[in-house]
């Protein structure tokens, strides 16, 4: 295996999933939040997990989990968009839409406009995988923020309900969670086979 640089991340499982759910560490260069003028920074990605750059991120090998007919939701905060649609493509994807828009209810301060709402894009392999579930689910999510980066539960559900079918893995877990399989360095992974490229 090359050398690199970032986390210690833990192999990745044998198995390929239809659906794969992934929250990216973003490095944000040690850039903390601040609330104003001599408030003090407020916290940042930093203060609570390793975080990633977008060069090793692009190293693992995400696309070796895909069946062929594979989605990936992916996470985009809105700095980090760009190399959102970027990694997406860099894991062997084809940028689609955006699948969800979570309206967190309360404001983070920012350069330009007061930030409320983070991004879910989805990405596609071959083609969308059957069978389908519903086909209704709204875009839009209204969730009150948690704990720092933790995404809406709401989000998974509507998933689950749109393929309940597919086997499901979520990257960059914290936690497992019943029908999916989990991955990332809070999570253990079977000894298999490295996730960076060599």
């Amino acid at each position: 295996m090359a050398p690199r640089s970032g986390p210690d991340f833990p192999p990745f499982p044998r198995e390929r999933f239809g659906i794969i759910y992934a929250d990216p560490p973003w490095d944000y260069k040690g850039q903390l939040q601040h609330a104003g003028p001599a408030s003090g920074d407020t916290g940042g990605a930093i203060r609570h997990y390793s975080t990633v750059t977008l060069g090793d991120l692009k190293r693992l090998r995400v696309g070796k989990l895909a069946e062929d007919d594979c989605l990936l939701f992916l996470w985009a905060t809105s700095p980090h968009l760009d190399q959102a649609i970027e990694l997406g493509k860099s894991w062997g994807f084809d940028w689609a839409t955006v699948a969800f828009v979570w309206d967190k209810g309360r404001v983070n301060p920012g350069f330009y406009t007061m930030s409320q709402c983070e991004l879910c894009l989805v990405f596609r392999r071959g083609r969308i995988p059957t069978p389908r579930g519903a086909r209704n689910e709204r875009q839009l999510v209204h969730a009150e923020r948690g704990p720092h980066s933790a995404k809406p539960e709401e989000v998974r559900r509507r998933i689950e309900r749109m393929f309940p079918e597919q086997k499901k893995i979520e990257l960059f877990a914290r936690r497992e969670v019943a029908g999916w399989s989990a991955w990332g360095l809070e999570i253990g992974a079977e000894p298999d086979r490295s996730p960076f490229a060599s």
